[in-house]
């Protein structure tokens, strides 16, 4: 992902409103719309400027000469990232009709899942998918960190089906001799054997580095990015396969998706491909205090679907994600929306699970 350029108020204020245009018209957005539109206090020229120093800094472009200006990819992370706040209205509406529509009583989880999946479709306008939840049971058995030379370790994990999975990793400087650090590792071995032995690839999230202790404080960052890594690889061999998917008529009839090729590349990803997506809907969101995982056009990995954006959260039993629910649609996304509805999803299946 690419640094954000900083930008003044005027300037968000523009980006802003440009934005918001642009996902209620689908139009290139000119400043004189701007005006009409949105109280910015400023006059048509002040706006053209503003405008000019966004698309120099690659936030907004003119897909043709003539036209005016759309966001990009950066702009869109930016408005997301800095501009908006997940809007607590459809969020409350989302909740009052999962809680009178879905039957937990009379309906199996599959049906609650599909019934979940059906509202947030209806609400977003866009497609949602929602993952079964796992049931993979593997365990960890064994973890150990061994010295490989003065500037490497490795984690060997076992877990209770005899998978293995090693990470090489650099030490954290130190000036400690080798014999300390060889006796930490150890130390830090038998603390990570005694917390996640016989714990569910999942539980790999609450380790509690507290207990560590202030000497260990060096390695915590370490562990945990690579644990996280560790989790990951292994998550992924044992991710729902089986999708529950709704909202695909309607969301195709958007103007990005006019393109026949391009439809049916999301189709086959969608009915056929659907291993290759199922990992990225089940990813930890990459923002401290963030609760949905948010991809846009270009940072999706999987081609079908670099011009749309996929806005995702899991759901949990207790505080073990079990499963996900994402909502995919064009990068042109009320995502103020979308994040509320998602989250708002995830938040009821998980209370209700637990």
């Amino acid at each position: 992902m690419s640094i954000n350029p900083p930008l003044n108020h005027r300037q968000q204020q523009v980006l802003w409103a440009t934005i918001r245009h642009y996902i209620a018209t689908a139009e290139p957005v000119g400043s004189g719309a701007l005006v009409k539109e949105f109280n910015l206090s400023v006059s048509s020229a002040t706006i053209r400027n503003a405008m000019g120093h966004l698309e120099k800094v690659g936030l907004l472009f003119q897909p043709h000469t003539s036209a005016g200006r759309v966001p990009s990819d950066s702009g869109y992370r930016i408005y997301v990232d800095q501009l908006i706040q997940p809007s607590p209205g459809v969020a409350i509406q989302l909740e009052q009709l999962l809680s009178d529509r879905l039957n937990w009583d009379k309906w199996s989880f599959e049906a609650v899942l599909k019934g979940a999946a059906q509202l947030l479709s209806t609400l977003s306008g866009y497609i949602a998918i929602v993952t079964m939840p796992m049931t993979n049971t593997t365990q960890l058995k064994h973890l150990q960190l061994v010295q490989i030379d003065s500037a490497h370790i490795m984690l060997v994990v076992v877990t209770d089906t005899y998978e293995t999975q090693s990470i090489l990793m650099e030490l954290p400087p130190s000036e400690a001799d080798p014999e300390v650090i060889d006796r930490e590792l150890k130390i830090l071995s038998n603390f990570l054997s005694e917390q996640l032995s016989g714990r569910s690839l999942s539980e790999l999230q609450t380790l509690d580095w507290g207990e560590l202790g202030r000497e260990f404080d060096r390695y915590s960052s370490m562990l945990t990015s690579v644990l996280a890594d560790l989790l990951q690889r292994l998550v992924q061999s044992s991710l729902p396969s089986q999708l529950m998917i709704s909202g695909v008529s309607e969301v195709l009839r958007q103007p990005e998706f006019s393109e026949l090729n391009q439809v049916q590349m999301i189709l086959q990803l969608l009915e056929e491909e659907q291993n290759q997506l199922v990992p990225l809907i089940f990813e930890q969101p990459d923002l401290e205090g963030r609760r949905v995982s948010i991809r846009i056009g270009s940072e999706n990995p999987l081609e079908p679907i670099r011009a749309c954006s996929l806005i995702s959260s899991t759901y949990n039993r207790g505080a073990v994600p079990v499963g996900s629910i994402g909502v995919l649609g064009p990068t042109r996304m009320l995502y103020e929306d979308t994040i509320a509805l998602v989250e708002a999803t995830a938040d009821y299946l998980s209370e209700m699970l637990s």
